[in-house]
């Protein structure tokens, strides 16, 4: 499967976008893709550190933002999950 254009990815998001505003996503499609475009940013700047880290000597710092990167998306998918709860009234 090709990868989307810059305009039609933003038209995507702007229909998925709209599709969730007007709570109009029976098959939670809007929300999926919502959901991975945010996450992916992430994931991404993870795949910069680790191609710093790997490819250009393994310096300490890069190992560190390496570290981070990874800290960084714990971070998030664990705020992501007390969210997703929290609209369910788990606490």
């Amino acid at each position: 499967m090709s990868k989307p254009t810059e305009t039609e990815l933003k038209t995507a998001l702007i229909a998925a976008q709209t599709m969730k505003e007007h709570d109009k996503d029976p098959f939670f499609l809007a929300k999926s893709l919502l959901n991975h475009d945010y996450r992916l940013k992430y994931f991404e700047d993870l795949l910069k550190a680790a191609d710093l880290y790997m490819n250009h000597g393994q310096a300490e710092y890069d190992r560190l933002q390496l570290l981070h990167q990874i800290e960084k998306i714990r971070h998030e998918e664990r705020r992501i999950r007390k969210q997703d709860e929290e609209d369910f009234g788990l606490d």
